[in-house]
Parts: structure tokens; sequence; C-alpha cells
């Protein structure tokens, strides 16, 4: 591909990926924030579990979260769920303009275990597929065991990282693990939170009673989404920092960014619940 088409096919597919990806970064913070400040209604209503009053652009805003088993289904009623599935296919497609039309200058260039371009970008391919079924068994196996889910998925990021870092070039190596991530990300809203805000919407307009289990699991899944979103914007701009994922140590180094990352994050939905950690900041900006 002629080099001057190509970085203009670089430029824009960033652009694309960027804007989708602040589209549902924001409603996912968005409603996370939402459910954190949620107070129950005063005086109580009758299939109303939370409401909160806001003031944006001149105006006062009341929102409410009913029951899931209502009676009807209302009208109109807005989905969240093409700010997710553009991310990632814009995403995926700079993943291919990047590192799969030249697999030999970013992909493979520099690995330790000098991978063809052909082996370069199947380990590509694998990390995305073989990375969400792995975390969807996992969490299907622990979904009623979540810090074991935790404690064992961080394992597992944490050897997926120092892997890739022994296959494929170093930038490449910490891109594929927030690539990765990202996929399982855009993965739970289609098949898992989506289908179950599916099953609930189904049940309401048949007027059959409600599994709530399939709330449960979405809203499982929602956090993981929320705890991993400020890890995969740390790799989502670690290609300029060529002294972070160009370390001795970079899987290392990523995991601890990783951790530090959520700690914020678990901090911030603390904060929204008005529960106190003030320790945990201060110390995952000492961690970082």
């Amino acid at each position: 591909m002629d080099p001057y088409v190509h970085d203009w096919l670089n430029l824009l597919v960033r652009w694309a990926h960027f804007v989708f990806g602040v589209a549902w970064i924001g409603a996912s913070f968005y409603f996370v924030w939402l459910n954190n400040t949620l107070r129950p209604p005063d005086p109580p209503r009758e299939g109303v579990e939370g409401e909160l009053w806001a003031v944006h652009g001149g105006g006062y805003y009341r929102v409410s979260k009913h029951d899931p088993r209502m009676p009807a289904v209302p009208e109109p009623l807005h989905w969240f769920k093409w700010e997710a599935y553009l991310t990632f296919l814009t995403g995926f497609a700079l993943l291919v303009v990047v590192y799969w039309l030249r697999p030999e200058t970013f992909l493979v260039g520099g690995s330790p275990m000098g991978l063809s371009p052909g082996a370069g970008i199947a380990v590509s391919a694998a990390t995305l597929g073989l990375g969400w079924l792995g975390y969807h068994g996992l969490c299907l196996a622990l979904e009623q065991r979540p810090r074991a889910l935790a404690a064992i998925g961080s394992a597992l990021i944490v050897g997926v990282s120092w892997g890739l870092s022994e296959l494929l070039a170093p930038r490449a190596a910490w891109l594929h693990v927030g690539a990765m991530l990202g996929t399982c990300m855009a993965a739970n809203v289609l098949f898992v939170i989506i289908p179950g805000q599916k099953a609930m919407v189904a049940a309401t307009a048949a007027g059959r009673p409600v599994d709530v289990r399939y709330g449960k699991r979405a809203a499982l899944r929602s956090l993981h989404n929320n705890y991993l979103t400020l890890p995969v914007l740390c790799v989502m701009i670690s290609n300029h920092f060529p002294m972070a994922y160009g370390h001795a140590w970079s899987w290392l180094l990523l995991a601890g960014l990783f951790v530090a990352g959520a700690a914020i994050r678990h901090w911030v939905n603390l904060h929204e619940r008005g529960v106190s950690a003030h320790a945990l900041l201060p110390a995952a900006a000492l961690g970082i």
C-alpha cells in the first residue's frame, strides 16, 4: 500500500475510533455514576427503586430507575449499544491498518522470538478471540465468586502481558493486551448485556415474570467494563511513550499501571456511593 494512503487511513480510522470510544466511555461512566448516586424516593413510589435531580444546560432533570418487573414496556425505549460496537469495529480496523498491513514494522519488528509476519498476525488474531473465550468461560464458572474471578482474571492478564512481550514487538505487545480487553468489553455488550436486556423487555411485553438472573449477569459484566476502562485507555495512549512499552520489564510495568487504574476507578465508584476510602487514591498515585 502507498505510504501516503496508509497514513491517511491511520489518521481517519484512529479519529473515528477515538470519537466512538469517547461516546461509549461517556455513556458508561454516566450510567455507573447514575446507579451509584440514585437514592430511594421520598416519599416512596411504587415501582421506583431510586431517583435523583440534576441540573445541566439551563434546566432541571429528574431521573428515576424503575423495577424491571414493569407492567408494560415504556415507549420510546432508548438503547445504548452502538457506541460499543462502533468502538470495537473501528479499533479492529485500526489494528489491521497499523499492525496487519505493515506487520514487519510494528507487529514483529524487534520481536524477541523473531516471528514471521504471518505468525505475528496469527498471534494477534488469537489474542483477541481466545482472550474473549477464556474470559467468558471464567465468568460463567466463577460468576458467584467475584473475588476469585477478579484474582484469577488479573493473574491471566499479567500472564498474557508477559507472553506477548516475548512474542511481539514491544509496542504491539502492550497494544494487544489493551485490544484483548477492549474486545472483551465490547463482547460483554454484544453477547451478555444486550441479550439480557432484550430478554427483560421481551418478558415485560409478554406479561411474563422477569428472570432477574439476566439483569445480575449484565450488571456484573458492566462492572467489569467499568474497571477495565482506565487501564485500556492507558494502553491506547501508550504508543507515544517508548520509555514504558520499551522497558525491559514492560509486562510488569503494564500490570502495575493496570492495578493503579483499577484502584482509581474503585475509589471513584466508592466516592459516588458516599463511601469513604481516603487512602485508596493517594496509594494508587504513589503506586504509579
